[in-house]
């Protein structure tokens, strides 16, 4: 195959296992994201994920993690739930923990893309797929490979779809055409800065101050969430939609059809008297699966006894 047709062959084969996009970037060093992210490590955005430090050639030299790499494909999972019912009322669930941890459903997904393309190509590939799991910036080479822009909340928007979809990618020495990146279509908008309770995006947008995240405090910090966000928190125990929910692109958002992101029967249920009177027990048995259990169930109560403060 040529370039060409190896970029739509590999397209293709991860839109049939259920990618809803893909683009392709040439694997190089990233100079000007270079700059950007020291620029906010420096600024302390990171608040006491110091692992962020970690790794800083890896983060923005592909070839340092996959020595030989030639490509990166990003690819795009939709997660947006046809029921949203766990965010509608406090305490609130962010929507892509619903269901089953999405580093296991997705990377399974990654693996059988290797698997079929190997078998189509009939050679190896020399390569990793990651899925949140390295020092990658999937965002910017999402941008990078035109499956959308970075926006002014700083997530990766595409403009068919806006932003509910987990990222991921493949980094190899497989040479497929690569994409171009398409522009930044946030124009004059500010509802995803207007709308965050804690200010966490700068005023003229695109730069987030992490520590200041519902998201961070919710799931990373794991000291006691500091009292100045006491009644800033809008509802959310565990991450936090607000700036998506906002974002004029995501009414061309569509529900998933994976059955692996549905809820846990009982999670719709589930109102503020079951959330405040949760058991270990409960917790075990309905988050088992779930990424919510990153923040484990003394977390999660620390939460929901800090909304209701």
């Amino acid at each position: 195959m040529n370039p060409t047709q190896l970029a739509t062959h590999i397209k293709q084969t991860a839109y049939d296992l259920g990618f809803g996009f893909v683009g392709i970037a040439r694997a190089e060093r990233m100079e000007p994201e270079e700059q950007r992210l020291e620029a906010w490590l420096n600024a302390g955005h990171h608040g006491t994920m110091q692992w962020m430090e970690n790794h800083f050639d890896k983060r923005v030299d592909p070839t340092k993690l996959v020595p030989g790499a030639k490509s990166v494909i990003s690819l795009l999972y939709n997660y947006f739930p046809a029921d949203d019912t766990p965010s509608q009322e406090a305490p609130k669930l962010a929507r892509y923990a619903y269901g089953q941890d999405y580093h296991h459903v997705v990377r399974a997904k990654l693996k059988e893309l290797v698997h079929r393309l190997e078998e189509s190509l009939a050679h190896p590939i020399d390569g990793r797929v990651f899925v949140d799991s390295a020092p990658v910036l999937e965002r910017d080479w999402a941008a990078r490979a035109g499956a959308g822009w970075v926006g002014k909340n700083t997530l990766l928007l595409n403009p068919k779809a806006g932003s509910y979809f987990f990222l991921a990618e493949l980094i190899s020495d497989l040479a497929p055409a690569v994409d171009q990146r398409i522009r930044d279509h946030c124009g004059t908008c500010t509802r995803c800065i207007d709308a965050c309770p804690t200010e966490a995006i700068s005023p003229s947008g695109y730069v987030v101050d992490g520590s200041k995240c519902i998201s961070y405090l919710t799931i990373e910090l794991r000291e006691a969430i500091p009292e100045e966000f006491a009644g800033r928190m809008e509802g959310w125990a565990f991450g936090c939609d607000i700036c998506q929910e906002v974002c004029p692109w995501n009414r061309f958002s569509t529900p998933h059809d994976e059955p692996a992101f549905l809820p846990h029967p009982e999670l719709p249920a589930m109102g503020p008297r079951e959330w405040q009177e949760m058991t270990q027990e409960v917790f075990s048995r309905v988050f088992r699966k779930s990424a919510v259990k990153r923040t484990k169930f003394g977390g999660l109560r620390r939460n929901v006894r800090f909304l209701g403060e």
